[in-house]
């Protein structure tokens, strides 16, 4: 087992510069391709931060397309292993298919609904929808899901600062803060019993 340094992933300490935990911005054409390239559209705030500076922990929009695709795909992923080892199933979603490929199907067509994310620190995302100020900032773990800050600014003092629970409430985000809403109060939680 290594502790400390040694366990910080190379992402990680690539992006681990004299402790900053800003790095220069983006251009606004930089954005405008990185948007398109991804099929995300950055909030407004997202876009404002980002032409000023960047977090050096998060993905870098111009050169981390592998990790960025990867992260895009991860809340699917992840709420595909609580469907088929957890017995995540929202009655709303119909009846549960006898076939994994058709639940996954399912759970797909749901996503497609649901307002697109953008990652922005580890597996931390916003909403791409909708298209303002004020999103909240989600930290998704398959169907573990918080809402990590009420909005980018408080996301960043949480994140980097010193963490405090939301004051207000969060803007509601369809889909994404259902799951906030039922992790813990859901038969489908997948560590309710506390593992």
């Amino acid at each position: 087992m290594r502790f400390g340094q040694e366990i910080i992933s190379d992402f990680l300490r690539l992006r681990q510069k004299d402790g900053r935990v800003w790095a220069e911005g983006y251009t606004q054409d930089e954005l405008d391709i990185a948007q398109e390239r991804f099929g995300v559209v950055f909030p407004p705030d997202l876009i404002e931060l980002f032409l000023d500076r960047r977090p050096v922990l998060g993905w870098d929009w111009r050169s981390d397309e592998r990790q960025i695709r990867e992260m895009l795909e991860r809340p699917f992923e992840g709420l595909l292993f609580d469907v088929e080892n957890c017995g995540l199933w929202w009655p709303e979603w119909g009846d549960r298919p006898d076939h994994p490929h058709e639940r996954s199907l399912v759970l797909r067509n749901i996503l497609k609904r649901a307002p697109k994310l953008a990652p922005l620190v580890s597996h931390r995302y916003i909403p791409c929808e909708p298209c303002e100020v004020g999103n909240p900032i989600f930290s998704i773990n398959q169907s573990d899901v918080i809402c990590y800050g009420a909005n980018l600014a408080e996301f960043f003092e949480n994140e980097f600062g010193k963490f405090q629970v939301s004051v207000k409430a969060p803007k509601y985000i369809p889909f994404w803060s259902d799951l906030v809403d039922r992790a813990y109060r859901s038969p489908y939680y997948p560590f309710k019993d506390g593992r």
